[in-house]
């Protein structure tokens, strides 16, 4: 079976988690947290960071989490996730990779330091200038998650793609954080609604990390 190494809070982690959840393919959760640079996780990934796919039955290692969705796409029918035409695959491509850099870069990155670094590793306060400034830049992206749901079923088009399991993961990390506002975005917060009412998305709902609690509408469907 495959063993997915992950910390609860990784975002690219979570998207690998739906993928799989979403093809039926099943995995054990192995707890790799990023600050503590253990040389059996470098072993698998010199770079040293989740998520990390191994199966060690058949000696397969797989790192960085679009390789990782790709790779499955390719060997599991179930369920395809980049779909349709190849321009239709393209702009799945493309918005996967606006909010596994654009986003995680402007709103969850800055989070996760804030809120979890600090608190767990560093042992310091948040700057409340940076949170401020990663919580605008979270209205930002919303407003364009507005713009797609208003001109489409799902973000890159009639069916659920990896984008919308892109989208999902690194918000409900910010969102974990303290990070969304939901004012003014009815459009996003309704597909996130459907979305979390998926039964690939409940564990990652129920899931906590420690120390670090969510805020009372987090795990709600329609919060």
């Amino acid at each position: 079976m495959w063993q997915l190494f992950q910390f609860p809070l990784c975002p690219f982690s979570r998207k690998l988690r739906l993928l799989m959840s979403e093809k039926g393919i099943g995995y054990e959760l192995w707890r790799e947290n990023p600050w503590d640079v253990r040389d059996e996780f470098l072993h698998l990934n010199p770079a040293g960071r989740t998520p990390v796919l191994h199966d060690p039955e058949k000696g397969l290692t797989l790192c960085d989490s679009r390789a990782i969705s790709e790779y499955l796409e390719e060997t599991v029918e179930r369920a395809p996730m980049i779909n349709g035409t190849a321009a239709g695959r393209a702009e799945i491509r493309r918005l996967v990779a606006l909010f596994d850099e654009n986003f995680f870069h402007d709103v969850t990155a800055p989070l996760l330091y804030e809120r979890m670094t600090k608190r767990l590793v560093l042992r310091q306060s948040p700057d409340s200038r940076a949170l401020r400034e990663a919580m605008r830049l979270a209205h930002e992206h919303l407003y364009y998650l507005d713009y797609l749901i208003d001109h489409r079923p799902w973000l890159a088009g009639p069916q659920m793609s990896l984008a919308d399991l892109a989208a999902a993961a690194q918000i409900s990390v910010a969102d974990y954080l303290g990070g969304i506002d939901w004012s003014g975005h009815d459009q996003a917060r309704g597909w996130y609604a459907v979305f979390k009412s998926r039964p690939s998305f409940r564990p990652l709902l129920s899931e906590r990390m420690e120390v670090i609690q969510p805020p009372p509408h987090y795990a709600e469907v329609d919060g």
